[in-house]
C-alpha cells in the first residue's frame, strides 16, 4: 500500500514538473510574439506623420518661434543660352534643389532611411517661398508629370528639387562689343520670410553645377563662377538673399566674318581708285559711291542687333573709320580733278579781258581784273613768288595788243589805278597796280605770239602749264596711294592693341 501510494505522488510531481515547464514555454512564446513589431502599410505611415491626425501644419514653419530655417541650395545647370543683347536677357533651364530640415518630420517607425514621395504631397508640407529676383520669365515643365522631386530622410531633412526654364535680366556693357565679356547673375530671394525665419545659403559641395558638354554659340562660359550673399533691405525687414554671377566671354568669329573682314575689303576696294586715270571720271566716281553706300548699309546692318544705346562701342568706332577712309578716298578724287582743271580756270580767265575790252571799245576795269587774277592765285596755292602767279602784265602782254599794260608805271594819259577797299584787296593791288592806256595814235602791236610761245613778264606756255597742273594732279595720287593704306594700318595696330589686349586685360583684373 505504501508503495502504491509512493507511485501516485511520483507520477503527480513528474506531471507538475511536465505542466510548469510548459506553462513557462508558453510564456515565452507569447512575451516574444508582444515583443516583435509588426510593420506599419505606407499608407498608415504618411498619415500618421503628416496627416490630418498627425498635428502636422504646413501653414507653420518648423521651429516656429524659434531660430530661423536653414536652407542650403544647389543649382544644376541643363541648358544656357538665348543671350538677347537687345533685350539684355539671357534663357536658362535648371534642377532647383533646395533642402532644410523640419523636426516635425523626422520618423523612427519606418525601417527606410529616406521617403521619395509623390510631387503631390508637397502640398501637405511646408516649403520656402523662393523666388528669382531678376527673372523676367519663367515656366515649370508638366512632361510628362510635374518634373518636382520630394525626399524625406529619418532625421527630418527634406530635399525638394523642381525643374526649371527661366528668363532672367542681365544688364549688358557694350562697350567694348564684339570682344567684351559679360557678368549674368542669378539671385534667389526669399519673399515673405524675413532673415529672422529664413535664411538661405549655398550647398558646401558643388553649389552650382554645370552639364557636360554644355556650350554656347556665340559665348563661353568659364568655370570661374562667383557666389555672394546679397542680403537685400526693404521697407518691410531684411530678406535673405543669395547670387551666382557667370562670366560669359564672346566668341568674335561670327563678326570677324560678317563685319570686319567685309569692310576691311571695301576700304581696300576703295583705294584702287588710287590707281585709275584721272581722266576716267565716269569709273572713278562710281567706284567711289559704291564702296561709300556699300559702307553705310554694313555698318547699318552692324547695329540692328544692338540696343539704342548712349556710348560708343568698340564695332562703331571701326564702321565709322572705314566710312572715313572710304569717303576721304571719293574726295580725294575730287581735289585731283579740281587740280587738274586748273589751267583751264586760268586761261578761261586770261582770255575774259580780251573780250570784255573788245565789247566796252578797249576801256577795261583794273579792279574787276585785279579781283579776278587774286581769285585765280588764291584758288590754285600760288605765291608771289611763283613764275605762275597771274599779273596783270602777263596778261596784258599775250592777250591785248591795242592796249599796253604796265606793272607799277605810271603813264601820262589816260591813267586809271585801283584802289582797293579793304586789306585784302590793299595787298593785292600792290603787286596788281595798272595803268591803261587807250590812245587813238598808239602804236599797236602787230606781232601775234605762236601757240606755246612763252608769256610775258617771265611767264610759262599754256603746255606747260597744262603739264605743271597736271603733275601736281598725279602726285596726289602717288601720296594717297601711300598714305591711305599707311593710315589705316596704323589706326588697325590701334583698334586691336586698345580692344584685344589693353581692355581685355582690365576685363579680367575687374
Amino acid at each position: 500500500m505504501r508503495r502504491k501510494k509512493l507511485s501516485v505522488a511520483g507520477f503527480i510531481l513528474a506531471w507538475k514538473v511536465v505542466l510548469l515547464l510548459s506553462v513557462s514555454q508558453c510564456k515565452e512564446l507569447d512575451n516574444a510574439a508582444r515583443t516583435r513589431q509588426v510593420p506599419m502599410s505606407p499608407s498608415d505611415f504618411l498619415d500618421k506623420l503628416m496627416g490630418r491626425t498627425s498635428g502636422y501644419d504646413a501653414r507653420i514653419r518648423p521651429n516656429f518661434k524659434g531660430p530661423p530655417v536653414n536652407v542650403s541650395c544647389n543649382i544644376f545647370i541643363n541648358s544656357f543660352g538665348s543671350i538677347a543683347e537687345t533685350t539684355m536677357d539671357y534663357r536658362v533651364n535648371i534642377f532647383l534643389r533646395q533642402q532644410w530640415n523640419d523636426p516635425r518630420l523626422a520618423y523612427a517607425e519606418y525601417p527606410d532611411d529616406s521617403l521619395d514621395l509623390d510631387p503631390s504631397m508637397l502640398d501637405s508640407i511646408w516649403k520656402p517661398d523662393l523666388f528669382f529676383a531678376n527673372e523676367k520669365g519663367a515656366h515649370f515643365h508638366e512632361v510628362t508629370t510635374d518634373n518636382k522631386l520630394l525626399r524625406i530622410f529619418k532625421n527630418g531633412n527634406v530635399l525638394y528639387s523642381i525643374r526649371l526654364t527661366l528668363t532672367l535680366s542681365c544688364p549688358m556693357d557694350l562697350k567694348n562689343f564684339p570682344m567684351d565679356v559679360q557678368t549674368c547673375i542669378m539671385q534667389l530671394e526669399s519673399f515673405g520670410y524675413t532673415m529672422n525665419d529664413l535664411i538661405f545659403e549655398w550647398q558646401e559641395n558643388g553649389p552650382v553645377q554645370v552639364a557636360d558638354g554644355l556650350t554656347l554659340p556665340q559665348f563661353i562660359l568659364k568655370d570661374e563662377l562667383d557666389l555672394i550673399y546679397c542680403t537685400k533691405h526693404y521697407n518691410t525687414g531684411k530678406f535673405t538673399c543669395i547670387e551666382v554671377q557667370f562670366h560669359l566671354e564672346r566668341q568674335m568669329g561670327y563678326y570677324l566674318i560678317q563685319m570686319y573682314i567685309p569692310s576691311l575689303l571695301i576700304v581696300i576696294l576703295s583705294w584702287v581708285s588710287f590707281w585709275i586715270n584721272m581722266d576716267a571720271a565716269p569709273a572713278r566716281v562710281a567706284l567711289g559711291i559704291t564702296t561709300v553706300l556699300t559702307m553705310t548699309t554694313q555698318s547699318s546692318g552692324s547695329r540692328t542687333s544692338l540696343p539704342k544705346v548712349s556710348y560708343v562701342k568698340a564695332i562703331d568706332i571701326w564702321m565709322a573709320v572705314c566710312l572715313l577712309f572710304v569717303f576721304s578716298a571719293l574726295l580725294e578724287y575730287a581735289a585731283v580733278n579740281f587740280v587738274s582743271r586748273q589751267h583751264k580756270e586760268l586761261l578761261r580767265f586770261r582770255r575774259h579781258p580780251k573780250s570784255k575790252s573788245k565789247n566796252s571799245g578797249g576801256a577795261v576795269d583794273p579792279e574787276e581784273l585785279a579781283d579776278s587774277l587774286r581769285r585765280v592765285n588764291i584758288d590754285i596755292g600760288l605765291k608771289p613768288s611763283d613764275p605762275l602767279y597771274g599779273s596783270m602784265s602777263n596778261i596784258y602782254t599775250e592777250n591785248h595788243r591795242e592796249g599796253e599794260v604796265h606793272e607799277s608805271r605810271p603813264t601820262s594819259t589816260a591813267a586809271v589805278t585801283s584802289t582797293p577797299s579793304n586789306s585784302k584787296e590793299s595787298k593785292a593791288s600792290t603787286n596788281n597796280t595798272v595803268a591803261v592806256v587807250n590812245t587813238p595814235g598808239a602804236k599797236a602791236n602787230t606781232t601775234q605770239n605762236p601757240p606755246g610761245a612763252t608769256t610775258g613778264g617771265g611767264g610759262k606756255s599754256t603746255e606747260e602749264m597744262r603739264k605743271l597742273f597736271i603733275d601736281r594732279a598725279k602726285k596726289i595720287d602717288t601720296v594717297s596711294r601711300a598714305g591711305f593704306p599707311l593710315a589705316f594700318l596704323f589706326f588697325n595696330i590701334f583698334y586691336w592693341v586698345l580692344y584685344k589686349i589693353l581692355r581685355h586685360e582690365d576685363v579680367h583684373k575687374r
